[in-house]
């Protein structure tokens, strides 16, 4: 991956960069700052269509692909090596958050193991199948979107706050183990943004809140991915309330829970698409 020598910025010129669940929110507008930065983009999706109808504008490709199944994505791979030649970053974009009922460990095995599956395992699948020809050429990049909650946690969805954390765990893992094989490790964690995960239709945020879109977050997330920097909070808040948490790991549970509390009074639940309005 070719450097500006001066400012040890990464070019994006001609690179060839792979977004999973990328037909739309995060991973759409982080295609389309990569196209514009020069980058030919991969839109790698659950539907073919979509993905194939953000990837043409933007002189890309779509490809079908479920990102917990391990061979689809060895299948992508496969096929965009045939008509590009190589891979030289890999947006592990796709994410899920289902929600609890009752109680934390009121989800279902079924929601706990596709959370694991998506928030998690493809983030591996994903590695599994580039890190051998990454290691050989001395170059590479992995752009993880994970969350903030891998960093503090989410109210109301212990299998989300849980994976990632995980998916954190494993960024971490990657960047300490391959650092000296010229592989770079970014990971995007943001707070809330105005995506069809919050309820937002087509990306659109409220006029009524100050809820970050979705192209905000590219425009801010880009120019660090290209500094090859690991941690990436476009909420600065984020830092302030981590910083919180390791200076009082107690005080902190404490004021979680209160927060909950205020939260659950107010909406009446504590549904993703509801809770973010009040948080």
């Amino acid at each position: 991956m070719s450097l500006n020598s001066s400012s040890g910025i990464i070019s994006f010129k001609d690179k060839i960069i792979i977004i999973t669940g990328g037909a739309s929110g995060i991973g759409k507008h982080l295609a389309q700052k990569f196209a514009k930065c020069g980058a030919r983009v991969v839109i790698a999706d659950l539907s073919l269509e979509k993905a194939s109808s953000v990837a043409k504008p933007l002189n890309g490709v779509g490809f079908l692909c479920d990102v917990t199944k391990e061979e689809q994505i060895q299948n992508l791979i496969r096929n965009v090596k045939k008509i590009f030649g190589t891979v030289d970053i890999f947006v592990s974009n796709a994410g899920i958050c289902l929600g609890e009922g009752a109680h934390s460990a009121s989800a279902s095995n079924e929601i706990w193991n596709s959370s694991w599956e998506v928030n998690v395992m493809a983030h591996v699948y994903a590695a599994r199948a580039t890190l051998p020809e990454m290691i050989k050429n001395q170059r590479g990049q992995f752009v993880q979107i994970i969350s903030a909650a891998a960093l503090l946690s989410q109210i109301g969805d212990a299998a989300y706050s849980a994976t990632k954390h995980a998916a954190m765990g494993f960024a971490e893992s990657l960047a300490i183990t391959h650092k000296s094989d010229g592989i770079d490790v970014s990971v995007l964690c943001p707070q809330y943004v105005a995506t069809n995960m919050l309820g937002y239709e087509e990306d659109r945020g409220d006029p009524r809140t100050e809820i970050m879109s979705a192209a905000q977050l590219a425009e801010i997330a880009v120019p660090e991915i290209q500094k090859k920097k690991f941690l990436i909070l476009p909420h600065p808040e984020v830092r302030q309330f981590m910083n919180f948490k390791n200076k009082s790991y107690d005080k902190w549970i404490y004021e979680m829970h209160k927060l909950r509390a205020r939260v659950l009074k107010k909406s009446g639940t504590l549904d993703i698409k509801t809770l973010h309005k009040f948080v």
